[in-house]
């Protein structure tokens, strides 16, 4: 079981190494491309400057995560394959998004019922796949809490806010790459806990629960590789994304990030310490839900701008503060939520 140490610190420096040096190559073909970022016009001033950086930067992550992943995970588990379709099929959704925004030349891409209707169809697919998967559903912490026929909907909400959430929180020169690596690597050091204690904690009485826990382990196996490489996608392609920014993930990265932070917390059942893990991901999806109630209701608003890193930037705050603050908070929050899963497990 120790190789899952090694494989996964692998999957992390390979996909860290494809996305660094996919750089160099890729952002020359945006520029070529003419796949230029769209600012909108009311957003903060400072963002002006940005107008025309490459944008759908995002295929550097998601490149990186697919080879890291199929190096140093056995496909033959089915939970790395979950993980993976739905990374690339949301990725998708995203790069349709990005695609019409550069060829409309407009900072709006699909119309928002057509993002609803893909993002329903895409999450009501998978939440069927993994209610019936036996490693997954209908538990959402570890082998606990079994919500029967609730499992559906609740992963289809639980994969909509997420998606959308990791989309929104994209709006700073590498926040959301900082903030889903360090989530990916909490997530990933996690299943690498569970799996090397597990033997020690829960011997089997037969022989065919043993075959049963042996499979669960190494599909878990595989997902702390996913894990890794999704964080180390997003550490290599901070390279070219940290403050001043050279290209963008657009929505490509964001709804592949999106999906990838979906499938870990369903995929593991460990969607009960994801808004612990993820409170910035949270925050950002509450702050503007409360900004576009608020001003509907009364024509107020509460943050100077939604979602709420917009807010600290119109208050003066630099875009690499608000991006370190972001980071070290879930940093934290992901520790505690290390320590409820060890003492919970």
């Amino acid at each position: 079981m120790e190789t899952i140490v090694l494989k996964s610190l692998l999957a992390l420096l390979v996909a860290f190494g494809v996305a660094a040096l996919l750089g160099p190559i890729v952002i020359p073909i945006l520029h070529r491309l003419k796949f230029g970022q769209n600012v909108r016009d009311d957003g903060p001033k400072t963002h002006l400057k940005k107008q025309n950086t490459p944008t759908m930067g995002g295929v550097m992550i998601l490149v990186a995560i697919l080879l890291a992943t199929l190096i140093f995970s056995d496909r033959k588990y089915s939970l790395t394959v979950w993980a993976l379709l739905m990374t690339v099929l949301f990725g998708l959704v995203g790069f349709l998004d990005d695609f019409i925004k550069i060829v409309k030349k407009r900072s709006l891409g699909l119309r928002a019922w057509q993002k609803i209707v893909a993002q329903f169809v895409l999450s009501l697919g998978f939440a069927i796949a993994m209610y019936f998967h036996p490693q997954v559903g209908p538990t959402i912490w570890l082998d606990r809490l079994d919500l029967g026929i609730f499992y559906i909907p609740f992963a289809m909400f639980v994969i909509i806010a997420v998606v959308n959430s990791v989309n929104l929180i994209d709006g700073l020169d590498g926040l959301s790459s900082s903030v889903t690596s360090v989530y990916s690597l909490a997530t990933g050091v996690m299943l690498v806990l569970y799996v090397l204690t597990f033997p020690k904690t829960a011997a089997e009485p037969d022989v065919s629960a043993q075959i049963s826990s042996q499979g669960m382990l190494d599909g878990l196996s595989g997902l702390a590789a996913f894990a890794f490489a999704v964080a180390g996608g997003c550490l290599g392609f901070l390279v070219h994304n940290a403050y001043p920014a050279k290209v963008f993930m657009g929505d490509l990265g964001a709804f592949t990030l999106g999906g990838a932070v979906a499938a870990m917390a369903l995929l593991s059942r460990t969607s009960l310490l994801l808004p612990l893990m993820g409170i910035l991901y949270v925050a950002t999806s509450v702050s503007v839900i409360l900004q576009v109630g608020s001003y509907k209701l009364r024509k107020k608003r509460i943050f100077r701008m939604a979602p709420l890193h917009h807010h600290f930037e119109l208050g003066g705050t630099p875009e690499t503060r608000i991006v370190s603050m972001y980071t070290v908070i879930t940093a934290i929050a992901s520790a505690g939520a290390l320590i409820i899963f060890w003492l919970c497990k």
